[in-house]
């Protein structure tokens, strides 16, 4: 099997990348590295896989690619609160030119899979109008347009919109992901538990810790690269806006917080703070629908996973 993966030098996509191959399937990565590195573990791939740098908000970058995939992964966007709310413009922009261009290049025969987020509800949720757990049918709303972290969430209601009337209309077979705070180790510094990682790798004291009372339901990496290739070889699938996450171990972000300083060995005074603005009090997927299509079940437990998390990071700062 050939796979595509655009964006795959990002965090999920090397670790779908190894996966793969792993499964001894032949693999390309597209990526502009701005987010994407080449890195060491990247480099663990040399000879394995096909790395292409290319902007995949260029149409002709498209056009380079030859035909004949058997699975595509789009991967690729702008994403992080620092960087939604430092360039919202620019979220929107390459978000949605990348997409765009992608599905004008698509073949009726290909297989899509597009990821995307559970921030598509966020402002359901906020607003009181959608439950938790979260199904995929509920009603998607923006609370500001104004604001610059609904930026992202917009891109992909759009993404999602964009690929499901696209696939029906060239007749592709396509799968909306979306991701509910997957984690683990090369996933940059600006979310929550490689962020507290690394302070707490540095020993820093007092601790601060922003929205302790917000709960999320984290999935590790590698359960999300499993629901994946699942969702992407179940045919009843295509056409469908699946939850990707593990809703099995729902914790509050100061119970995570004592998590990762317990396994750091620290015992700092924590000083608590209001969550950012815009931040969703509680997020948790139903996975009702991954399940009947693939039999999916997380299994990575919480502390397992932000050891080995916790454990990359510290070593990676050192």
């Amino acid at each position: 099997m050939r796979a595509l993966l655009l964006g795959g030098a990002g965090f999920i996509g090397l670790h779908l990348a190894r996966r793969l191959r792993a499964d001894g399937h032949e693999v390309t990565i597209c990526d502009d590295f701005s987010r994407g590195r080449r890195d060491p573990a990247l480099a663990a791939l040399a000879g394995e896989v096909e790395v292409r740098s290319a902007d995949l908000t260029d149409p002709a970058s498209y056009q380079a690619l030859k035909p004949g995939w058997d699975q595509i992964y789009m991967l690729a966007a702008v994403v992080g609160v620092r960087n939604v709310e430092s360039g919202p413009a620019r979220v929107i922009r390459v978000n949605t030119l990348a997409l765009m261009h992608l599905l004008d290049w698509i073949g009726p025969d290909d297989r899509l899979f597009f990821a995307s987020t559970s921030e598509a509800y966020a402002g359901g949720v906020s607003a009181g109008v959608v439950p938790v757990p979260t199904p995929e049918d509920v009603p998607l709303m923006i609370e500001d347009v104004g604001s610059p972290r609904f930026t992202y969430a917009i891109s992909k209601m759009l993404g999602e919109a964009a690929v499901l009337h696209t696939a029906r209309a060239k007749g592709f077979a396509a799968v909306v992901g979306r991701f509910h705070n997957i984690y683990g180790p090369r996933m940059g510094a600006d979310h929550v538990i490689p962020e507290l990682s690394l302070r707490a790798a540095r020993g820093e004291n007092p601790f601060t810790l922003y929205g302790a009372e917000q709960s999320r339901a984290f999935c590790h990496v590698d359960d999300a690269t499993e629901a994946m290739v699942r969702l992407m070889a179940t045919p009843d699938a295509a056409g469908r806006i699946v939850h990707i996450g593990n809703d099995a171990e729902e914790t509050n972000i100061g119970d995570l917080a004592k998590l990762v300083l317990r396994i750091a060995g620290v015992s700092p005074v924590i000083r608590e703070l209001p969550a950012p603005a815009g931040s969703v009090a509680r997020r948790c997927p139903d996975l009702t629908l991954l399940r009947e299509l693939t039999g999916y079940e997380p299994r990575v437990p919480l502390e397992e996973g932000v050891r080995r998390t916790f454990e990359w990071y510290r070593e990676s700062a050192g």
